[in-house]
């Protein structure tokens, strides 16, 4: 098992260490905390939870395969991201359910994501050499989750549902507009022709590397703060 030691100077299998522990920490609260959430609030973070808890299995075996073969996890990562992104989706409907959402948002929320996800995957590793194209299918699904989260049904329906659902779902907003923005760059980073029909770096190892530490930071900050910021209004509900 000598392999699969992590060596001081890489900073890749690091961060997926980190990312195992951290999801896992935060699953281990989110759950524990469940019996202690108002009746109303405990799906949505048992759904966060979930999120963490799943996202933590994927990271400890993409630790083993990065160390084991030196390459990035790129489809366990998307078998990741296909499960997680969408609960996380799942979520702005849970908030505003109670203010009058409606089955169709939660499967808009869905399919966007899917969407985003699919074609990323494809850009990222099937069809190299239009990743420009994937990438700009990719990003207008994003781009209209981000519209239905502040302009549309989302942020309609968070108004009418009270200060403490409003100031929640801006707060997650937030992290979908400058939290997940984080992926693109990490899409970039990784393949060729991301940014202008331009390899922005020369080495492709390099780039492969570069784009795993900015996605295991990202998916850090987005899923540990999606579930905290739904925890924190389970605890400030009106």
């Amino acid at each position: 098992m000598e392999h699969l030691k992590i060596a001081s100077d890489n900073y890749v299998a690091f961060t997926f260490f980190i990312g195992t522990m951290a999801m896992m920490a935060a699953s281990v609260f989110f759950f524990f905390e469940l019996n202690n959430t108002p009746q109303k609030w405990r799906t949505s973070v048992l759904v966060s939870g979930l999120i963490t808890f799943i996202a933590a299995v994927h990271y400890y075996y993409m630790r083993g395969y990065n160390l084991s073969t030196g390459d990035s996890p790129t489809f366990f990562r998307y078998v990741d991201w296909i499960l997680t992104v969408p609960l996380m989706c799942v979520e702005f409907y849970l908030i505003t359910k109670k203010a009058g959402a409606k089955i169709g948002l939660l499967w808009k929320l869905i399919a966007a994501s899917l969407v985003m996800l699919v074609t990323g995957y494809f850009g990222e590793t099937i069809d190299r050499d239009n990743s420009v194209m994937w990438g700009v299918l990719s990003g207008a699904a994003y781009f209209y989750i981000v519209y239905l989260i502040w302009f549309g049904e989302v942020a309609k329906l968070a108004q009418n549902a009270g200060p403490q659902v409003a100031k929640a779902t801006k707060i997650l907003a937030w992290f979908v507009l400058v939290g997940w923005a984080i992926y693109p760059l990490g899409y970039i980073l990784g393949t060729p022709g991301g940014l202008f029909g331009m390899q922005l770096v020369a080495d492709p190892a390099a780039a492969t590397h570069a784009m795993d530490i900015v996605y295991n930071i990202a998916d850090a900050i987005n899923k540990i703060g999606f579930g905290l910021v739904i925890y924190s209004l389970s605890r400030n509900n009106d």
